[in-house]
């Protein structure tokens, strides 16, 4: 019997260690993510304003749309020059 419950004993313990360290990445990762956002925000706004010049009579919140859209999918590669009505 103490064979087994020094197994389960050493279970327990990897098993807090493991809670533990899990729930310290969760933290640190969340606390970067904020002081990132916070004082490191991004610029979108100046895109969102050349294309509305260009385009004139289209809503501004459906151009930032259209501009985060193609960011999104073209993984920061794409960007949007000119946006006509068909």
């Amino acid at each position: 019997m103490s064979d087994l419950g020094f197994a389960l004993q050493l279970m327990g313990i990897g098993m807090i260690t493991v809670f533990i360290i899990l729930s310290l990445v969760v933290l640190l990762g969340n606390l970067i993510i904020r002081f990132v956002n916070k004082y490191l925000p991004e610029e979108i706004s100046h895109k969102v304003q050349q294309v509305a010049v260009q385009t004139g009579n289209f809503n501004r919140k459906k151009i930032a749309a259209i501009v985060s859209a193609v960011k999104i999918v073209t993984e920061g590669k794409g960007h949007v020059t000119k946006i006509e009505k068909m």
